[in-house]
């Protein structure tokens, strides 16, 4: 699996605060002051953002001097069914302009879009849909504090089909509009 995913600093900081496991075996968070390695799911208490740095592989973390945690245990292999799901998590993030259905998904890692979608969601407690979802609005959030594009820019930049969808979706995850959100700061 390719493990190179393109996340900014916080992006990867947004995914370590949420504990999001979809992104455990992508990236490694290493704390300066500890010398301590986590996956991005790790329960401990946070550190401090500016102590933070981000590693793409154990290997890369451990010949830069970090120990691996012993509550998260980042050097003990993920289930079968959890490297499957961050092949497809990987995938929708290298993939989420295009059109991307559960079938090419599903192909991706060579199985049926219904197994697919039963083993995501018992993996990370939701669909592969929403997880595609969530990654395009988190991508236009930061094209809207980031950037002059348009609105429609902005949704297509995005992956989306269309505006009304875009609108949609942004209203859902984000409780406010897409020219609300980019006023708030």
């Amino acid at each position: 699996m390719d493990n190179a995913i393109h996340l900014s600093f916080e992006e990867k900081w947004e995914k370590i605060i949420a504990c999001d496991q979809t992104y455990d075996g992508l990236f490694y968070t290493a704390v300066k002051t500890t010398k301590i390695y986590c996956r991005p799911s790790c329960k401990s208490r946070k550190p401090k953002k500016m102590n933070v740095d981000f590693y793409e592989s154990i290997q890369e973390v451990e010949t830069a001097g970090y120990r691996a945690c012993k509550r998260c245990q980042p050097e003990i292999e993920c289930s079968p069914h959890t490297q499957l799901i961050q092949q497809v998590t990987a995938f929708i993030i290298s993939a989420y302009k295009q059109k991307v259905t559960l079938q090419d998904m599903a192909e991706h890692v060579g199985i049926s879009p219904f197994h697919l979608e039963r083993l995501f969601k018992q993996v990370t407690a939701e669909t592969p849909r929403a997880y595609l979802e969530k990654i395009r609005i988190d991508k236009a959030a930061h094209l809207l504090k980031h950037t002059d594009y348009t609105n429609l820019e902005i949704c297509y930049e995005a992956g989306f089909q269309s505006p009304s969808n875009f609108y949609k979706v942004f209203r859902r995850l984000k409780n406010c509009s897409p020219t609300q959100y980019r006023n708030l700061s």
